[in-house]
């Protein structure tokens, strides 16, 4: 395949796609059942033949076929066949597997810190008093060097603040032992849904997802998403933290030959539902100007409309499936996707889009000057390698011989603020009893009757009783100090 063009798709015409424009992003759109995942195991392959890595999510399991060589389908056959694709010739490519649970790949995993207060609030849906008393919480980690790595770092840290709130209310503002109650309440629900297993060290290095094989090869990173799917605000987050930290970590590159790393973001709409102004606006930010650090983000949802239309006007290369028109809703929902192409004056855009068969699309791709094509209809070239999941044991195979496993396979968990809070409790707890036993030691100093000093009276006993009620009561008020401290961390 050269590299100065990738063949997607073919028609009346051959469609293509060009790898410097990749990084302009795109959009995969059809409903289900149209072709969707094929088109993206094919322009997976075609990214990854030209040494660019590719990152995608694996939300149904299919697309771990890409590590073996297609073949035996008569239906693929028929295609190629149809379309006379000459070099047509079946292939498996690299792959990595990667799993936030560590089931069917390797360990994927960020820290408190890396997320963020913004995509944590969004994690853990909270609402704008609630995100204001994590940000402010996060703030007091920052300044402390109190590191936030797994979700016992947050949780002991909140604890602390909801503990200390009247000190820190002067410079940081109003922490309410009501948000942080949410919030913890809120950690709870991530964690039985095994979000837990997402916080930690070693956390991902992006790098690791930009590699080729000794042949020249993109490695396809396929993220294991069948079990997070079902968390959908985790999984749409953790997506957009990778997004960000792709943006945030590489090099600014202008406009390369080819992408250093291509990713697709399947379920999109998932990304922006109920998504607060600052979310949408930092997608926005990241999506236009991420294509500077060579990366193309391609998004994969039912219908265009699904994408906010700040994002989806910086979306140049399109593939858009077939829709279904049941209802007024499904109309209205084609006729905003057919306005979004160049009209092709051959046909109706709006009513192709009824008519496409399985594996049929309607294509516009940037030209070399970065123009969108006007939109053509065709076939989508079937993918070389295996259309549908591999065997547990060859995904295992695969898993054991990667370099990855030992990398990522074992968590660390170093000293981080879980750890030094709870020194600085104990600290605490031993000043207030070194304190208690000092004044206890003073009173049964003043007990003691005076002789030789004239003029000094021996305590009544009434004043002897009230001296020892008064150091009853300060070691009382010292044990209920300690105890408040980090409240649960410290009680057995």
């Amino acid at each position: 395949m050269p590299d100065d063009k990738l063949l997607i798709a073919k028609g009346e015409n051959e469609l293509y796609l060009l790898p410097k424009m990749a990084n302009r992003h795109g959009l995969i759109t059809g409903a289900t059942g149209t072709g969707k995942t094929i088109t993206l195991q094919g322009m997976a392959e075609s990214f990854s033949s030209i040494g660019a890595p590719v990152f995608l999510s694996d939300i149904k399991g299919d697309l771990s076929g890409l590590c073996e060589p297609g073949g035996g389908n008569a239906k693929i056959d028929e295609r190629v066949k149809l379309l006379d694709i000459k070099d047509f010739s079946y292939q498996p490519f690299p792959i990595q597997f990667w799993d936030v649970f560590g089931e069917q790949g390797c360990p994927v995993r960020t820290t408190v810190s890396e997320m963020g207060p913004l995509l944590l609030s969004r994690l853990l849906n909270l609402n704008e008093i609630q995100s204001g008393v994590l940000n402010l919480v996060f703030r007091i980690a920052d300044d402390q060097g109190l590191l936030l790595l797994d979700l016992k770092d947050l949780k002991s840290l909140l604890v602390y603040a909801a503990e200390n709130a009247a000190k820190y209310t002067v410079e940081y503002g109003t922490i309410s032992k009501q948000s942080v109650g949410a919030i913890q309440r809120a950690l709870l629900v991530i964690e039985d849904q095994g979000g837990a297993l997402f916080f930690g060290e070693p956390a991902l290095d992006i790098k690791d997802c930009m590699k080729t094989d000794e042949n020249g090869l993109g490695y396809i990173n396929i993220l294991a998403c069948d079990k997070l799917f079902q968390s959908p605000a985790l999984y749409s987050t953790f997506l957009l933290w990778l997004l960000s930290e792709l943006f945030e970590e590489l090099p600014e590159v202008g406009d390369l030959d080819k992408p250093k790393l291509v990713f697709f973001f399947d379920e999109a709409h998932l990304l922006f539902n109920d998504a607060p102004k600052v979310m949408l606006e930092r997608v926005e930010q990241v999506v236009r100007l991420i294509r500077s650090k060579g990366v193309g983000v391609y998004f994969i949802t039912q219908n265009p409309v699904d994408i906010p239309d700040s994002v989806l006007g910086q979306l140049g290369n399109r593939v858009q499936h077939a829709l279904r028109a049941y209802t007024p809703k499904d109309q209205k929902a084609i006729k905003a996707a057919a306005e979004t192409f160049r009209q092709n004056p051959k046909y109706t855009v709006e009513q192709v889009i009824t008519e496409l068969g399985v594996g049929e699309a309607l294509i516009s791709f940037l030209d070399e000057k970065g123009r969108p094509s006007v939109v053509e209809k065709a076939f989508v070239v079937p993918p070389r390698s295996k259309i549908g999941p591999v065997s547990p044991e060859r995904r295992n195979e695969v898993i054991a011989r990667s370099e990855m496993k030992d990398r990522y396979e074992k968590t660390v968990d170093r000293e981080s603020a879980y750890e030094l809070l709870q020194a600085k409790a104990l600290r605490e707890k031993e000043e207030e009893k070194a304190a208690a036993e000092e004044r206890n030691t003073r009173v049964e100093h003043e007990e003691q009757p005076h002789q030789g000093k004239p003029g000094r009276k021996p305590d009544t006993m009434i004043e002897k009783l009230s001296k020892t009620a008064a150091g009853s009561a300060g070691r009382q008020v010292a044990r209920e100090l300690v105890r408040g401290i980090l409240g649960s961390l410290l009680r057995k």
